[in-house]
């Protein structure tokens, strides 16, 4: 099993729960804003596609993630406040 540590170090199955679930929403807004650069930056074509899809793909795993923290009513609630920002 792979351990991800926090800013603190701690593991982050010990972290307190609203404490990942700042964390996680956090860098879904990082990950969305960063998309929405990339449909607007220099890049163009693969490189622009593969740079959003990169984007995309983490905000699932981040999305999947918070599901399991707080629900499924709950976090559709806190993703659709992320993307009326």
């Amino acid at each position: 099993m792979d351990v991800y540590y926090d800013e603190e170090t701690q593991p982050m199955h010990q972290m307190n729960p609203k404490s990942e679930v700042a964390r996680l929403l956090q860098q879904i807004t990082l990950e969305y804003e960063a998309a929405q650069r990339g449909l607007s930056g220099l890049a163009y074509g693969t490189a622009q596609h593969k740079f959003i899809e990169a984007r995309t793909e983490r905000i699932a795993q981040y999305s999947l993630t918070l599901r399991q923290q707080v629900g499924d009513q709950e976090a559709f609630r806190l993703l659709s406040e992320i993307e009326q920002q």
